[in-house]
């Protein structure tokens, strides 16, 4: 497969990833150690995830890592809601943080969409289980 780092969809997940670890670090407090962990784990994992499905041998295997970094935006979208509600963030770097997740969650949603639409093995499989 081609280079990861020309893909629009692993910019904005590295720019959001970084965006996101910028903020993370400035959460204070021993209590929110875990937290700032978990925020970081979550925002480095989709961009990785990227890169990793990129190195597959078959559009279906890359479809499969895009779904996994899809669920870690998921989970970065519902850490930065927990990191604002216990006011951990501002609003105004949740609000900015988030609408980086939707944007990047959209986008891989578009790539997985498409791979599966140019893939005959996964068409195949969903017009068998859609027939009686």
């Amino acid at each position: 497969m081609s280079d990861y780092r020309k893909l629009q969809v692993w910019q904005k997940a590295h720019a959001m990833a970084l965006a996101t670890v910028g903020i993370a670090t400035k959460i204070r407090g021993a209590q929110f150690a875990s937290f700032r962990n978990q925020i970081t784990r979550a925002a480095m994992s989709v961009p990785t995830n990227i890169v990793e499905g990129r190195d597959q041998q078959s559009e279906a295997g890359f479809a499969r890592y895009l779904r996994i970094a899809i669920g870690s935006a998921s989970e970065l979208e519902y850490h930065l809601l927990a990191a604002r509600d216990i006011e951990a963030i501002s609003r105004s770097e949740h609000h900015a943080l988030s609408a980086q997740v939707v944007e990047v969650r959209m986008t891989l949603h578009g790539l997985v969409r498409r791979l599966d639409r140019s893939s005959p093995a996964k068409s195949a499989s969903l017009r068998d289980r859609r027939e009686p």
